[in-house]
């Protein structure tokens, strides 16, 4: 994958495309192929070097309970700031912004552990805002828009390229929208 380019791995079986996020994101290590980061093979990187670089959000993504604006803006994901965007241009390109204008103290509403009182497509979308905030260097996404509708879905696929301008950016996804813009 090149940096600046939106690749997308379109595959029919969800559980290799998974196990492939987990290759990526040296969640799993295989018997066949070969990952590198910048040339260097990923399993010879230590894993705090690999973790600090390469961000995988997976299928099936969680919120941890706090604020609505502490789920989208979490500097332990990448501390320098520099290039970063801000939590309202993540939370943009992520479609989340109607989110934000339907809760009652916007960006300050509690949110419960897992996120529970809101739908999987909201879910989706701010854990996406956050990994567009935490500004990898590697960003893999596994069906980032599976539960978002599809308008939702075409507005974030046009966003998603400018919004990870300069990086490396993987999402694996059968979507006509992220693959019209692949």
């Amino acid at each position: 994958a090149e940096p600046g380019l939106l690749t997308v791995v379109a595959s029919t079986d969800s559980v290799l495309a998974s196990e492939l996020a987990d290759r990526l994101g040296r969640y799993a290590d295989g018997t066949d192929g070969h990952v590198e980061l910048a040339g260097t093979a990923l399993g010879e990187l230590p894993l705090d070097v690999v973790r600090r670089r390469i961000l995988v959000v997976d299928r099936e993504p969680q919120i941890l309970a706090g604020t609505l604006g502490g789920a989208v803006d979490m500097p332990h994901l990448q501390p320098d700031t520099a290039g970063r965007p801000t939590v309202e241009r993540a939370i943009g390109a992520a479609a989340a912004t109607d989110i934000v204008d339907g809760m009652a103290e916007g960006l300050e509403t509690e949110l419960p552990e897992r996120g529970r009182t809101i739908s999987g497509g909201q879910r989706q979308r701010i854990v996406l805002a956050a990994a567009l905030r935490a500004h990898p260097d590697v960003l893999v996404l596994d069906e980032p828009t599976s539960a978002v509708d599809a308008h939702t879905e075409a507005s974030i696929a046009r966003e998603l390229r400018t919004a990870r301008n300069g990086q490396i950016t993987v999402v694996i996804s059968t979507s006509p929208f992220l693959l019209e813009h692949a």
